[in-house]
This record gives structure tokens, sequence and C-alpha cells, in this order.
């Protein structure tokens, strides 16, 4: 009698396994996020026997040469100083943004510096990787490209090729054929990306990995995918604007929170030079509900617009919408604004945007913002050419944010003359700073409106 294949349901954000369906997933607790997937099979030559032993760290000796250098649109700075041997990178992203592009010329400055690349194409085939590959100018004889979504083929090509450098696109279209499950699901993804990293860490191929992500702008895939790579990269932007940006969200081997900002040319993805000035090419002069905030990504200062838009409602429930900020925190900001410094928002919409499509989530945008909300309530202008620095407490007290000297050297950088800052935090800075620089401290969110009126 034929042994009945075993199912269990997996969670495809945390991972977590049931025995049966269950609407809210045991582990992360988000719902409708189980799926069924069968149990795969113990593999064939494992032993509980290790075939290694411990090994003194005094004793271990690293190798000069153990990073890549790319030495193209800031890779080796996002990954902490180049690739390490053997890692993999995961880089995610929304369709049509970039991602084939970015990989394909990477490859062809890693084949420049003779290192030998192997180019999955699972999505397309080789004509159409190879006509992307001439739109690029790229044909280094280095460069193999493999149309292939049967890992026991990409692994025998891996073998008989040999290559320095592997590049999967993507790892949803690979598939295990061991496994009774389709390609992209749970069980795929984990086994295809678990046999790729023993690939990879056992015969130093540097392995660089595409990901498509969901409507919630996550990795799509069990979330032991992100835990299984070395390296997570997410890949952001308009696809219908001209530039785009990689975010370091996980880096064993360097710092994370990295942001590389790239604009797209015909021959390819480049590096901007000047971020800043890319966020800030359109603001023609002094507007209302307008803000310019430094804020931090990285290693490095950032000057984005923050706009802010209040006009009368016509209902009774005034809308409160943001775009790249966070609307919880906002709604927080706008009771401590009506509470503290008496600022009547009841009757009124509100609306808050970052330009360029940015994201933030540091609390240092938070007086920016407010002063955005005010600017636009009582159509005035701050008198000055300053930026706008500070958290916003409860109270309505400005608190201190981290990095202030190298927020301000960006905008004095950008030409701007003076900054609105936590009262507490000048005393700190450099007397360079102090003395050429013009500086107005503010304690609460009430002496920063004063500022306004």
């Amino acid at each position: 009698m034929a042994t009945k294949t075993k199912t269990q349901w997996t969670c495809n954000q945390c991972g977590a396994t049931a025995p049966k369906w269950l609407g809210q997933c045991p582990g992360c607790h988000n719902w409708n996020s189980l799926v069924e997937e069968y149990v795969p099979q113990a593999r064939s030559g494992t032993s509980s026997r290790s075939s290694t032993s411990a090994i003194a760290l005094s004793s271990i000796e690293l190798e000069n040469e153990s990073r890549i250098f790319i030495d193209h649109a800031g890779w080796d700075r996002i990954l902490g100083g180049g690739v390490v041997r053997g890692s993999l990178t995961l880089l995610g992203g929304d369709p049509g943004i970039g991602k084939s592009t970015l990989l394909l010329q990477t490859a062809e400055r890693l084949a420049s510096q003779k290192y030998k690349v192997l180019y999955v194409c699972g999505e397309e085939s080789v004509t159409q990787t190879s006509l992307r590959a001439k739109r690029l100018n790229i044909s280094s004889p280095l460069i193999y490209l493999f149309p292939e979504t049967n890992l026991d083929n990409i692994k025998q090509q891996i073998a008989t090729l040999e290559p320095d450098i592997l590049i999967i696109d993507s790892i949803q279209i690979i598939f295990n054929p061991t496994l009774n499950s389709a390609p992209g699901s749970v069980a795929q993804v984990r086994e295809v990306t678990y046999e790729l990293m023993q690939i990879a860490k056992s015969a130093q191929i540097t392995t660089f990995i595409i990901g498509h992500v969901t409507k919630s702008g996550e990795i799509a895939g069990p979330r032991v995918l992100e835990h299984l790579v070395d390296t997570v990269l997410y890949f952001e932007g308009n696809s219908h604007a001209n530039y785009r940006m990689i975010r370091s969200v996980k880096n064993r081997f360097g710092p994370t929170n990295e942001l590389l900002i790239l604009s797209m040319h015909a021959d390819g993805l480049k590096e901007v030079s000047n971020p800043s000035g890319l966020f800030l090419q359109e603001k023609t002069g002094p507007t209302t509900g307008s803000m310019i905030i430094p804020i931090i990504e990285g290693s490095g200062a950032l000057l984005i617009e923050l706009q802010a838009l209040v006009s009368s409602s016509p209902f009774a429930n005034p809308v409160r919408k943001t775009a790249g900020f966070d609307p919880n925190r906002f709604s927080l900001l706008l009771a401590v604004l009506e509470k503290r410094a008496q600022v009547k928002l009841f009757t009124m919409d509100v609306f808050l945007s970052i330009t360029g499509g940015l994201k933030i989530i540091e609390p240092a945008a938070d007086l920016g913002a407010l002063l955005a909300v005010a600017s636009s309530l009582y159509n005035r202008l701050l008198p000055n050419n300053s930026i706008v620095i500070g958290e916003v407490g409860l109270g309505g007290e400005i608190r201190h944010v981290a990095h202030l000297e190298r927020r301000i050297k960006e905008g004095k950088l950008m030409g701007f003359e003076g900054a609105i800052l936590p009262e507490g935090q000048i005393s700190s800075l450099p007397k360079e700073i102090r003395e050429n620089f013009r500086l107005q401290g503010v304690k609460t969110i009430k002496d920063a409106i004063r500022l306004l009126l």
C-alpha cells in the first residue's frame, strides 16, 4: 500500500507550521497567511554525525581578498565595502523597476575583472536577455546565460561551469523537482534558497538572487528566505520616474539602512552623486506649507522637502492623509499641535506629502511636519532660508536628535543659511557652525509656531 503524502499548513510570513488550517498564524498572528504544502522528504545522504570539527577563533586566517569590489553605481558602499565571496544577496523590488538591468550591469563589471558569471534567466529566454544586454552595451565573453528553472539542471551547470558569480532571476520561478508543490510556494522558495546557500558557501560562489515583492512592499515568500541570505536589499521607486533607490535592510558584513539613489538612463542605471539636489531641483523658492528637513540614510544625510496642505473641510469628519509619512504618527503630532500650541484643526482637512516618493520613519522630521502644517494654515513663511530639525514629544517639547552636525553640514552644503533645532543641542555643535550658521533654538512647539507669526 502506497504511503500517504503528508501535508502541513505553513505561514508565508514567518514560516510557522500547523497541522491544519487556521485563520490566524500562531507565530506572527497574521490573518489568512497559512498555505498548504507537502512535507518534504528527508534529504538523502544526510547524517547526524558532523564531518567537521570545531576550530579555535584565534587560529582562523582571513584572506586579504575576501571581498569583491564591483565598482559600479555605489554598490560597494551599500554592501559595506564590496561583496563578500560566497555570500548570498537578495534584491527585491516591484516588476519593471530595473532589477534585471542592475544585475546585468553588475555582471558586466565583474566580468571585466575576469570573474566568470553565470546568469540564470528563468523568467526570460536567452534572446530576451541578450537584447537587454545589447541595449546596455554588454557583450562580455565571461557572462554565461542559462534559461532554466529546474534546480537540478542549475546545480549541474554550476558544477560544469564553475562560476565565480551566480545570478538567479528570480527565486520565485526556480523549483526543486523532488517537491510536489508549485514554483513560488513556501516550500519551494525555502528549499531552493537553502540549497543555493549550501552551494554558495561550499564552493565560495558569490550569489545574487532576485525576489518579487508583495502589494505591501515585502519580499514574496516565507520570512525564512530573508533569514537564509546574508544581505537583503529593497529596490524602490516609481517606475515612471527616472530615479530608483536601493535600501539595505540586512547586511551581515556591513552597515544596514544604507541608501543608494540611482538614475535611469538609456544605457542603464547610474549613481546620483548629489541626492539632495535631486529631490530639491524643482523647488523654485519659498512656499507656504513647505519645509526642508535633513534625514539620515545610512552613513549620509539627505535633504528632502516636506509639503503640507490645510483647507476647510465640508464634512463632519475632516480628512487626514499622508504620503511617505507614518499616518499614525502624523495623527499623534496633530493632536500635540492642537493641545500644546492651540492650533485649531478640527474643521480642517490636512494633507502631508514627502516629495520624490520617499518614505521616512525617523522622528527628527516631526518639527518640520508640524511647521509645514502651521505654515499652510496661517499662510505664512519662515522668515529665513532655514532647514528644520527636531523630534516633538507628547508634552510639546522639542527633543534632541542624533547626528545633528551631519544634518547641518548637508544643509550648509546645499546653500541654506540657518536651522531651527532643539535649543539644548546648540552648545554641543562645533564653534565653526555656531558662528557661521544661523541657529534658532526652540524649546517647545509653541515657540516654533511663533517663528511663523
